[in-house]
């Protein structure tokens, strides 16, 4: 089931739309910065690495990682989990698929396993385009890190590859949220865009000081705790307490996605 459904993505052309705006972000980054360097003193109001980047190329992926986070990676997860279960009620396929001797709880693994595969994908897309594009224009350099000491090529390639790995794993609970919402409904676009919203929301509600009780609670929270890695000694306190929480909604929420399902009845 999880090699059919990652042979299905690859199939759609949506997946390759979105991969190709995806590897074009860090691209479009490094060639305006190119043009146009920002001035130093927007630092605060620039995305993380934004500034170094016109000093050494490997910046250019993780800046890269730090803005499709926000929107892309939420529209990712609304397309590849929340379409899961409700796309193919709406295009009359899911009785189809259960007419095979697959168990539903399988079919909801396999399905999550493929959204989880292609997201890390999309992200993996998104570091190579940057170090290509990054490390033509400006080279690749030993990183400085947040804390004033120095990476070599090799450590800074590995931190950004963990960053990736990380924002994945941060993202596994949102995953886990979106394929519960596709068990509820028969409309793929309303699933998709429940799911988007529900992303979006949590990660602006984590940002809001007002809301500071809640935020360990959100999905998305710890999502940027990626940058600890990139600070000496490495910061894991972020980092822990969003792959704990992801950890928490997946467990929960994938539960409920095949407890919805198993008791779901089939009409599409």
């Amino acid at each position: 089931m999880f090699r059919v459904e990652l042979s299905k993505q690859v199939r759609r052309w949506r997946t390759w739309l979105l991969a190709a705006a995806l590897a074009g972000v860090p691209v479009l980054v490094v060639v305006a910065i190119r043009l146009s360097p920002p001035p130093p003193q927007n630092s605060q109001d620039a995305p993380p690495f934004l500034l170094q980047i016109v000093r050494n190329g490997l910046f250019a992926p993780l800046t890269g990682l730090a803005l499709v986070q926000p929107f892309f990676m939420s529209l990712a997860i609304g397309l590849f989990a929340g379409d899961a279960i409700a796309g193919e009620a709406q295009s009359g396929t899911l009785r189809y698929l259960l007419v095979r001797p697959v168990r539903r709880p399988r079919l909801i693994v396999s399905k999550y396993a493929a959204a989880m595969t292609f997201t890390g994908t999309l992200l993996l897309i998104v570091i190579c385009s940057g170090l290509f594009a990054g490390g033509i224009v400006f080279g690749i350099h030993p990183m400085p890190t947040l804390s004033g000491t120095s990476l070599s090529v090799v450590d800074g390639l590995a931190r950004i590859l963990a960053s990736g790995a990380f924002i994945v794993l941060a993202a596994s609970g949102i995953v886990a949220v979106g394929m519960w919402i596709s068990t509820l409904t028969d409309s793929g676009p309303g699933a998709i865009v429940a799911t988007v919203i529900v992303a979006i929301a949590s990660q602006i509600a984590d940002q809001i000081p007002s809301l500071h009780a809640i935020q360990p609670f959100l999905p998305t929270h710890g999502w940027l705790g990626y940058t600890g890695l990139f600070r000496f000694p490495v910061d894991l306190v972020t980092m822990r307490e969003g792959l704990t929480v992801s950890a928490a909604y997946t467990a929960v929420f994938l539960a409920l996605a095949v407890w919805r399902f198993r008791r779901r009845d089939i009409t599409a």
